[in-house]
């Protein structure tokens, strides 16, 4: 069996820097440490990190006075900012800064008057937080079909679009296609709001659907770029699963397969990558494994104040990544 490992792959910039402000806090501040949301969304990283002590709630009431309080990288409303800020917290932001890019042209198309399409899915935590950064004025659409069916009386001069980061960069440009075809002069990002990592991993997918029978995506099913990454080697014409890990396999999908291709989301690490390796080589023997060339990713974000000033000796663990 040949394996073909789709490049780029797993943890983007934003992921990093997130895993990394929850594991530098841990180890500053001591546990517990209190996460809104998910950090990212991985099974495995969350359980890694709730095991060296991070306490992930839904809501900042959760959260006791004096404790240290961590923003997921997906955003937080403005409404979360005001009722963590109101309390005796010490507050630590890891929303990705792709993410808060958008939430600033949120901001600064209200502030010009404009109603703001946002183009991504009902109930993700970045489409709330970004919604939530102003009081009103936002209209959430999450297909061509729901943008044709946008009322008629929308004035094309006052509108607006910004898009979910993490969402397959076709899906995207379908339901802009609609949006400029109805209201021509609805105005723009000054650049695509699907994040690099996010391109560049589907991307990635399309080469390796055409190279190989079965791909498999390792990441959770709560990861919205994970699913992305399926669907974009399901459209590329090739069988595709996603996986949280390699005891997920299932021996049936490899039935009369010569050549598997293996990616993974921008939330999960990369020894879940060698993990099916191994499941595999366990499986079929000898196994060929191949990289792919692809896209070369340097980007890299800083961490926040409070943590990155530190010179704490506890405050020089390794990344969950490298684990």
């Amino acid at each position: 069996m040949q394996v073909l490992l789709a490049r780029p792959r797993g943890f983007c910039a934003g992921v990093t820097r997130a895993i990394a402000i929850v594991e530098r806090a841990i180890e500053v501040f001591g546990a517990p440490i209190y996460v809104r949301h998910e950090i990212v969304h991985n099974r495995t990283v969350v359980q890694k990190l709730r095991d060296q002590g991070a306490v992930f709630v839904d809501e900042v009431s959760e959260v006791p006075d004096g404790a240290t309080l961590i923003f997921s990288a997906h955003g937080v409303s403005k409404a979360v900012q005001r009722e963590a800020q109101g309390r005796s917290l010490r507050i630590f932001d890891a929303t990705c800064p792709l993410v808060t890019k958008v939430h600033r042209e949120v901001v600064r198309m209200r502030e010009a008057g404009k109603t703001i399409i946002m183009i991504g899915h009902a109930g993700h935590p970045e489409v709330e937080g970004t919604m939530g950064q102003v009081e009103d004025g936002m209209i959430l659409v999450e297909s061509p079909q729901a943008a044709e069916a946008l009322a008629d009386v929308l004035n094309s001069a006052d509108l607006a679009y910004v898009s979910q980061t993490t969402l397959s960069v076709d899906d995207a440009r379908n339901v802009i296609d609609v949006l400029k075809e109805r209201f021509p002069a609805i105005a723009e990002p000054k650049k695509s709001d699907v994040c690099y990592a996010t391109q560049n991993r589907q991307d990635a997918v399309k080469k390796l659907a055409r190279e190989v029978d079965l791909i498999l995506v390792i990441g959770s099913v709560s990861s919205s770029n994970s699913n992305r990454l399926r669907e974009v080697g399901e459209r590329e014409g090739a069988k595709a699963y996603l996986i949280d890990s390699a005891e997920h396999l299932e021996s049936s999908w490899f039935e009369g397969v010569e050549r598997v291709g293996i990616t993974a989301g921008a939330s999960a690490p990369e020894f879940l990558v060698q993990g099916v390796l191994d499941s595999l080589k366990q499986s079929f023997g000898d196994i060929e494994i191949q990289e792919l060339d692809g896209a070369d990713e340097s980007v890299a974000f800083p961490m926040p104040k409070g943590l990155w000033e530190s010179d704490l000796a506890a405050a020089r663990g390794k990344s969950l990544a490298e684990h």
